[in-house]
């Protein structure tokens, strides 16, 4: 099950964020800040995959953008890494800039989560 959805710059500003379940203001930003300083600091050559505290991240960058899932360790890795491609490329046929997507991201996790 996917914990939350991130989606955040190369300088690590979370731009926008949705959490399926409740987390407390404090412990969101704690959290973001942990996953981004994961994320970031990885190599292009190594996996998009990473084991994080109780659940797994999986990640997959556009130009200057990173998307981020947070999912349960029954998730299927390779599963939420074509929903991250799939879920940009809807993106990318309904705005002509990923940067003005503020409305349509949340529409269009709605619709599929």
């Amino acid at each position: 099950m996917i914990q939350f959805f991130l989606m955040v710059n190369k300088q690590g500003q979370t731009r926008l964020s949705k959490y399926y379940e409740h987390v407390e203001i404090n412990k969101c930003t704690l959290l973001e800040t942990e996953v981004i300083r994961s994320c970031l600091s990885r190599s292009n050559e190594q996996c998009s995959f990473i084991e994080f505290k109780d659940f797994k991240l999986i990640y997959r960058q556009y130009a200057t953008l990173f998307i981020v899932v947070g999912v349960n360790d029954t998730e299927n890795e390779m599963t939420i890494y074509e929903f991250i491609h799939n879920f940009v490329e809807v993106l990318d046929e309904n705005e002509s800039h990923l940067i003005m997507v503020n409305n349509s991201f949340y529409m269009l996790l709605n619709s599929i989560c």
